[in-house]
Parts: C-alpha cells; structure tokens; sequence
C-alpha cells in the first residue's frame, strides 16, 4: 500500500509537470524506454538495490542511463531525484502509474480487445469508434487473438469486461439448458 502511494506522488508530480509544458507523451515515451531497461536487466536493479553502492556511484550510473538513453533534462532530473531519494526501486510502479494517470489526464482509454480471429483494419476502426462515442474518450485499442473463443469480441476496459463471445453465449445456453 505505500508503495503506490509513492509511486502515486512521483507519478501525479510528473503528470502535473509534462501537462504544464504539453509534453505528456514525450515524458511517455522516455520512461517507458527507462523502465524496460530496468525490467530486463537484473544487474541494474540489484546495484540500485545495493546499500554497499554509494549513492555517487548510484547517480553515475543514473547519469550514462539518461545519457545513453537521450532522456529529456525534465525526465533526467526525475531519475536522478528517485537516486537521491533511494526511490529507484519504485521506478516500474511509477511508470505504470504514470501511463494511467497521464491517460486520464489527456482522456485516452486503452481496451483490451479479444477476438477470435484477427480483424482487419476496417473492423477495428468500427470497434475503435463505437467505443469512443460510448465513452466519449480516444480510444486506443490492444488487440489479442484468442482461437478458442470460437468467434465474438470480448472487450475489457479497467475492470468492466464486456463477452459477447459465441463461447460465452453457449456456455449460457448449456447453463439454461441443465437448468430445465
């Protein structure tokens, strides 16, 4: 529970900063390029970590990743601020949390749209702005393909899942049936 209240503090911070300069997006951008680092590299994580690593040799380190990564000035004194608060372990719900807060913030939502098939682009752009006139919010859609739904659209949006999936549908069906 504290930690995502911390990563909640950084997160809406930084919201608040790329909303003033209408840069959102940018601050997007390079800290999802930042944390995929972190994720896929053990090494990294473990030195920040480490108290045996001094907090110098903690902020070289931040200062070559910003570098190397061609972080904005904003989004490097962000990491170098998580360095010195020995925050840096927090840095993927920070991401994550930011992502959610910066998709509010600009009105975006992000369904996770399930189908059976693969849809053309056609089909998509039909779900896509079905959607945003439901919600009244740009819609950017994930797309899976799931065989197994046999045909249909299963649609999650946060919590709320909307199956109008035939397996679902005959589920149903099999349930009324056993049901008399």
């Amino acid at each position: 529970m504290i930690n995502n209240a911390i990563a909640r503090r950084y997160a809406k911070a930084l919201v608040q900063l790329g909303s003033e300069g209408g840069i959102i997006d940018l601050f997007r951008g390079e800290l999802s390029v930042v944390s995929k680092i972190f994720r896929d590299n053990g090494e990294l994580r473990a030195v920040f970590a480490d108290p045996a690593i001094t907090l110098e040799q903690k902020k070289n380190i931040m200062k070559d990743l910003v570098g190397k990564t061609g972080c904005s000035e904003l989004v490097g004194n962000f990491l170098m601020l998580l360095v010195d608060k020995n925050r840096v372990v927090f840095l993927s719900q920070i991401v994550d949390t930011y992502e959610k807060l910066a998709d509010e913030f600009s009105g975006v939502i992000r369904p996770v749209i399930t189908t059976a098939y693969p849809l053309d682009d056609s089909q998509v752009v039909a779900i896509q702005s079905a959607l945003e006139k439901k919600t009244g919010k740009k819609v950017v859609p994930q797309m899976i393909v799931d065989h197994s739904l046999l045909g249909g659209v299963i649609t999650q949006i946060d919590d709320i899942a909307y199956d109008n999936s035939i397996k679902t549908q005959l589920k149903r069906i099999k349930d009324i049936l056993q049901k008399g």
